[in-house]
């Protein structure tokens, strides 16, 4: 007698596997503290989408989750149906810039072309044909000309842009990027916003943890608001409003008291 055929793991049918991301009952919790509380949505093909709530309400905790950069307490996340592992070369990422050791002696140039290593492999000669993509990345942010300079000469928004480059370099599907345009300057805002428009224009995702609920209907297609559980997720125009703000922004210490008690219910 052949034995059952296994379901797949985490198979969850409400979920859709054509999805960039799928996130099902994640929950992230440090020394027992819940920092997000069984956060379960899809985010859409083609779509920029902002990630928005209070400070300290689990928004770049979320990104890392996704990425395995730190582990969760339960749930999972899918990228297009799959683990992570399976399809990171089809997914970047734009750390916030505090996460960064600018000190460390690389050119703009050595930085973009860190995007092209799924491609070239580790520990390989990075060749003329990638250094040429990698300074078409640059070009691409404004930042050519400083394709020679140390990253540490530059300026917060140079920083910024050079980082970006990096991400399109890497030719990804799907780009996360934590608070990409806190601290620029007028100007690379401009040119960031423009530069990740024409990836949702071509395509691509992009998730942004954004911090400047002013522009969230200009600059954004959909958001996820957060409050270390999802508020409301969907497009802008429908779930960005005065009552979804005030449940966002407001009670965090009754929800964060009530997931508390209930983790420790389940761990004890």
């Amino acid at each position: 007698m052949n034995p059952p055929t296994p379901k797949p793991f985490d198979a969850h049918p409400e979920h859709d596997p054509s999805s960039p991301v799928s996130i099902h009952a994640l929950t992230v919790a440090y020394h027992r503290k819940p920092v997000l509380w069984d956060v379960d949505l899809d985010i859409h093909a083609g779509r920029l989408v902002a990630v928005v709530g209070p400070n300290g309400a689990g928004k770049s905790t979320l990104i890392r989750a996704c990425l395995g950069l730190i582990p969760s307490a339960t749930g999972n996340v899918r990228f297009w149906g799959e683990p992570y592992r399976e399809q990171r070369r089809r997914i970047g990422y734009v750390p916030q810039r505090d996460e960064v050791d600018w000190d460390f002696p690389v050119s703009a140039l050595d930085v973009a072309a860190m995007g092209r290593y799924a491609q070239i492999g580790w520990f390989r000669r990075v060749s003329r044909a990638h250094k040429d993509a990698a300074r078409a990345c640059l070009n691409r942010v404004g930042m050519l000309d400083y394709a020679d300079r140390q990253i540490a000469q530059l300026s917060g928004g140079q920083q910024q842009r050079v980082f970006l480059a990096r991400a399109l370099a890497q030719e990804a599907d799907l780009y996360f990027m934590d608070e990409p345009l806190a601290g620029v300057d007028a100007a690379t805002e401009r040119a960031i916003v423009e530069i990740l428009a024409k990836l949702r224009d071509d395509g691509k995702t992009v998730v942004c943890v954004h911090h400047d609920l002013q522009t969230i209907e200009r600059y954004f297609d959909d958001v996820i608001m957060l409050n270390m559980r999802v508020v409301a997720t969907g497009n802008v125009a429908d779930v960005f409003t005065p009552d979804n703000l005030r449940k966002t922004y407001g009670g965090r210490l009754t929800t964060l008291d009530r997931a508390g008690h209930a983790l420790g219910t389940q761990g004890g």
